[in-house]
């Protein structure tokens, strides 16, 4: 089968994959959690500060000498440390919109 023929199948198959997507259910939107905002990011601060304690468990490990694994160590406070300022962008992003809100005249 020449190269043309091969992408013109593919082309093919591709567009009735979409066409079936097309023709099923619609997308719905995300639902909110029935504790809301304050209960999702509440999870979300959890989820971060546990991530904190096990980079601080396994950093501790590997400065008792009771662990080698400096390398999964670092990074395990990497991934800390990159989920807090993420959290920390949420928060102000969150901190800006209800200011905004605020702000609106009636």
């Amino acid at each position: 089968m020449s190269s043309i023929m091969q992408v013109q199948q593919q082309l093919l198959g591709r567009m009735q994959q979409l066409a079936e997507v097309a023709n099923g259910q619609p997308i719905r939107p995300a639902s909110v959690p029935a504790d809301g905002i304050g209960g999702s990011f509440e999870a979300a601060l959890r989820s971060v500060d546990a991530e904190q304690h096990q980079a601080s468990a396994a950093m501790a490990a590997v400065d008792s000498g009771k662990s080698d694994d400096l390398v999964g160590a670092m990074i395990d406070s990497q991934k800390a440390s990159v989920s807090f300022s993420a959290l920390l962008q949420v928060r102000n992003k969150l901190t800006t919109a209800f200011d905004d809100v605020m702000r609106m005249p009636l």
